[in-house]
């Protein structure tokens, strides 16, 4: 799909610039990614509390609602990648901003548990599921020697962007409540994100005339046209130990989002300790991605995975003992740099080892590990306190998980002529 005639690019620029657009469309896929908060884990934390006591709703019920809506909205992601390698992404971003929008401005009137369902249903769908692989596909058909520079960059204005977003947010539920914050990002979604997307989005470096980094013509440069399909990636070991690695941190992180307040309050801390740990987080994933794009640039995206995986299984292992305000900071330094290396791991491996060509598809399919995870892991937490009256137990086991994750990332075989490029 072109989304300019070639003849109408500017002459001026593009001599001594010419992947003007690809920075750009870094910096727009990064916001179309934090346009995903209402239908993310984290996003929703921020108005779990007082939804309930809005909906007189128990914590396992929504556990529920949000698993189901979960699940059917990791369905998004089946199509999305398809649609996204056929028509492109400027028309595929714009359209979900649209559709995103428009239905967290509808949940911000919702009074009863089925409509809840349904429009955190779509969130989920629209949100977590398709604008996720959307953003992440707009880097990954930009960028070929330069992906882990670009995902680092792109690691890192998301960073930010989050970073802000989350007090921003969390303040407006504070001080005018859960219903003005949700209608306040919806508008923001469909009024803002949309258009922007439509003005500056661009698909691919052919769609506009242009060379892949640099290479031969468009269209002619094997390396934009040879890549691995949907089923060869399938058929990796690496995928499915680099997918599920990101798809516990995902599971880890929803938990722990959703019911992070409950989870510092079983151990003695108060709301405001649960906004100080986001900001926290949020600003050492920032420097997570900092450096491991700096790492993945010039080293290992596997032993950047290892780094992260071990780091989560610490901080799962030492959060039932948390008992100051020194320890929750530090788990949460911890968790963030956790994070960020994940982030930059799940953005760059798909492209690197598997090529441009099919990569909506390859990155749809982890999306839906990581987007089931995130389902089922508020759940599993609610379901251990139900069960045992602690969070404690669910943290343990989810290190052990981790643990092994972390060894099976050290040892998986890479796929075939990706070695020298994530290994």
């Amino acid at each position: 799909m072109a989304d300019i005639h070639p003849g109408t690019l500017p002459r001026v620029g593009f001599a001594r610039w010419p992947f003007y657009y690809g920075w750009v469309n870094v910096g727009m896929a990064a916001l179309a990614m934090v346009g995903t908060l209402p239908g993310r884990t984290q996003g929703l934390g921020l108005v779990t509390e007082p939804l309930l006591r809005d909906l007189s709703m128990d914590r396992v019920r929504f556990a529920e609602i949000n698993l189901v809506a979960t699940l059917v909205g990791s369905l998004f992601c089946l199509g999305v990648g398809r649609l996204i390698d056929r028509a492109g992404s400027r028309a595929v971003l714009t359209a979900l901003a649209l559709c995103l929008g428009a239905t967290v401005l509808a949940m911000s009137g919702a009074r009863a548990a089925w409509s809840l369902l349904l429009l955190v249903t779509l969130t989920r769908g629209f949100g977590q599921s398709a604008l996720s692989v959307a953003s992440l596909a707009l880097v990954g058909k930009w960028f070929t020697r330069r992906l882990s520079l670009a995902m680092g960059v792109y690691a890192l204005v998301l960073s930010v962007g989050f970073m802000a977003a989350f007090p921003l947010v969390g303040a407006t539920v504070l001080e005018h409540g859960w219903r003005a914050a949700w209608a306040a990002v919806g508008l923001a979604l469909a009024a803002v994100l949309a258009p922007l997307s439509w003005l500056f989005v661009r698909s691919t470096p052919e769609t506009i005339g242009l060379a892949v980094e640099g290479g031969s013509p468009a269209g002619t440069d094997p390396r934009t046209r040879d890549g691995a399909t949907l089923r060869e990636a399938l058929l990796t070991p690496a995928f499915w130990v680099f997918a599920l690695a990101a798809a516990a941190y995902g599971l880890v992180a929803s938990g722990i989002a959703l019911f992070n307040e409950s989870i510092l309050a079983e151990r003695g801390f108060d709301p405001t300790t649960y906004h100080r740990t986001l900001v926290v987080t949020a600003l050492t994933a920032l420097a997570g991605n900092f450096a491991g794009g700096a790492l993945a640039a010039r080293g290992s995206l596997r032993l950047l995975l290892v780094a992260a995986m071990f780091l989560l299984t610490g901080s799962l292992a030492a959060l039932p003992h948390v008992s100051t305000q020194a320890h929750v900071m530090t788990y949460a330094v911890v968790m963030g740099l956790a994070g960020g290396f994940v982030m930059v791991v799940f953005f760059s491996f798909w492209g690197r080892a598997y090529g441009r060509t099919h990569l909506g598809r390859i990155q749809g399919a982890a999306q839906i590990l990581t987007v089931l995870a995130s389902a089922v892991g508020p759940l599993l937490l609610a379901q251990c306190v139900a069960w045992t009256g602690s969070y404690a137990t669910a943290f343990y086991v989810l290190a052990v998980v981790v643990a092994a994750l972390g060894v099976a990332a050290l040892a998986v075989p890479l796929p075939a002529g990706a070695a020298a490029r994530t290994a």
